[in-house]
């Protein structure tokens, strides 16, 4: 049986980490270096690293700070943001990333996750999708972090990028984003039939209970999470004993 992942994610912006609502991340909530000792000690199984503004001001990923983070990552370590080309991830995954996030490129006609999982194999590669629900009631894939609209629906573009090659999918609610409300439970399920990748559902976690609707209403294989880590006393461990309760296979790095 495949064990459930709790993974953290770090948004990280300029010198600092942030967090905000909505994809509106400006409340500062540390540093890099320090959260990533804290999360080695509390049983997370990996952990998720964006570069916020990388994207937006079409800047190159910051290789050189990846590195750095890297040397005190002690778990699977993935890297997103202003990710364009496959010299880029070269220059990731030789900078310690075990894993890339790919989104905004993806929608530009690069046809870059094909070209990444040749190149360093799809379990390298995460199609990473921002969903939003429109006023009908559909969904639509934002690009460019959560700024541009591309038209596309979440659960066939996910279905396009298994066919490209992706590894894996991280399918986030935009407007859930940062509410600590619950996982957009519809959106991560209909992610999960349209494809035979491992999902992981991102966006709205804010407590245990919300873990497991995403795991065994919806189907997803991991769970991201961010302010329910940063802004309340959960903790990832707390999260596995209670999914372990719920008969969620789990991986036990805690004790008991």
């Amino acid at each position: 049986m495949l064990k459930v992942r709790i993974i953290p994610t770090l948004l990280w912006k300029g010198f600092g980490l942030v967090k905000g609502v909505g994809f509106d991340s400006w409340r500062r909530v540390g540093s890099v270096i320090p959260a990533i000792k804290v999360y080695n000690t509390r049983d997370v199984d990996e952990l998720i690293l964006v570069d916020i503004t990388a994207t937006q001001n079409n800047e190159e990923p910051d290789h050189h700070s990846v590195r750095d983070f890297a040397e005190d990552c002690f778990v699977p370590f993935t890297v997103g943001g202003g990710i364009r080309h496959v010299e880029q991830i070269r220059r990731l995954l030789r900078s310690g990333a075990d894993k890339v996030s790919i989104n905004s490129a993806n929608f530009e006609g690069q046809e870059l996750v094909g070209q990444a999982a040749r190149e360093f194999g799809a379990q390298c590669i995460v199609a990473s999708i921002d969903a939003r629900r429109m006023d009908d009631g559909s969904y639509r894939c934002f690009s460019h972090a959560g700024t541009k609209d591309t038209g596309h629906d979440p659960a066939s573009w996910a279905k396009q990028m298994e066919g490209s090659g992706a590894g894996e999918i991280l399918i986030t609610s935009i407007e859930r984003d940062g509410t600590m409300q619950g996982y957009d439970l519809q959106l991560v399920e209909s992610v999960v039939r349209a494809v035979n990748l491992p999902v992981i559902a991102s966006g709205g976690a804010g407590n245990y209970e919300h873990m497991r609707q995403a795991i065994q209403d919806a189907g997803a294989s991991a769970v991201a999470a961010a302010s329910i880590f940063h802004f309340t006393e959960q903790t990832p461990a707390e999260a596995k004993i209670a999914l372990k309760a719920h008969g969620i296979a789990v991986r036990e790095t805690f004790p008991g």
